[in-house]
């Protein structure tokens, strides 16, 4: 199977889909440095100096011109639909970053997509957002469903609650995972004896809180020591593969780690509903 990687990142949609021998035939990332992260890892096999196959900004991209594909995957950015209340459906998503998302798949029209997103969209402006995202989908003739998904119910010790919104053109009955245990907890992460099984979700900012600080999710007590995550243990939480390379500062490695999705969940939806 084919897919296209918008709002890529760093690449969490493409380890997944790649684990799964599926083909990415477009990656989009406006970020110069989550591009670099993307390249480092995935520059050997795919052409993404090429610009129709990395390009930058998803409004500039023409909707005619993307290869075909078979799975949509989007990690796209929350924002409240400004004509929310009028039509409730497609037109009402101008302006925003989903809007791309659906005139993609109205007109090439994929059999599957993944949409992920933080579980507050559920609530977003009233519930106005939602309700305009599941009209639109409707509308574009997809069957679709959603759930909010915790990484540590599906073997991972981080909490990061997540909405995923999967759907498909043909398959009405569309399952989600089952709930798996911990493969493995904080003190193992960890190296020592930690009392917390379940780390803090990753963030993007707010690291070297104070560790009583209800902002701190990078501090922990190991051993009666206090202890900062680094990248490598980061990278544990989120599922990331050991041989995944950063060559940007652990600042900005955190900061990406804490902007992705995780591809083990990915995996698990592709074989829970496509497989």
């Amino acid at each position: 199977m084919k897919y296209i990687d918008l709002f890529s990142g760093i690449g969490g949609f493409h380890l997944a889909m790649e684990k799964n021998n599926f083909e990415m035939v477009m990656a989009c990332e406006k970020n110069e440095k989550a591009r670099q992260t993307y390249k480092e890892n995935f520059g050997e096999k795919y052409d993404l100096e090429n610009e129709t196959i990395f390009p930058k900004d998803v409004t500039l991209l023409n909707e005619k011109d993307i290869p075909d594909f078979d799975i949509l995957c989007a990690g796209f950015p929350c924002q409240a639909f400004s004509r929310a209340g009028k039509q409730k459906g497609f037109e009402d998503t101008r302006g925003t970053l989903f809007f791309d998302v659906a005139r993609i798949l109205k007109e090439k029209q994929p059999e599957y997509f993944i949409l992920e997103n933080v579980s507050n969209l559920l609530n977003h402006d009233n519930g106005k957002t939602f309700e305009i995202i599941s009209n639109t989908l409707s509308e574009l003739g997809y069957f679709f469903d959603f759930k909010v998904i915790k990484l540590s119910d599906h073997g991972l010790p981080q909490y990061r609650p997540r909405i995923y919104i999967i759907g498909s053109k043909s398959k009405k009955e569309l399952n989600f995972p089952n709930k798996i245990d911990l493969k493995y907890n904080m003190s193992n992460i960890l190296e020592g004896e930690c009392k917390r099984e379940i780390g803090f979700t990753l963030r993007v900012g707010g690291r070297h809180s104070p560790i009583n600080d209800r902002h701190n999710w990078d501090g922990y007590i190991v051993d009666n020591k206090e202890v900062r995550l680094n990248t490598e243990q980061a990278k544990k939480m989120q599922g990331f593969p050991e041989y995944f390379k950063f060559k940007v500062s652990e600042n900005q490695a955190m900061k990406q780690l804490g902007n992705s999705v995780s591809p083990e969940i990915v995996d698990q939806l592709i074989k829970s509903f496509i497989i």
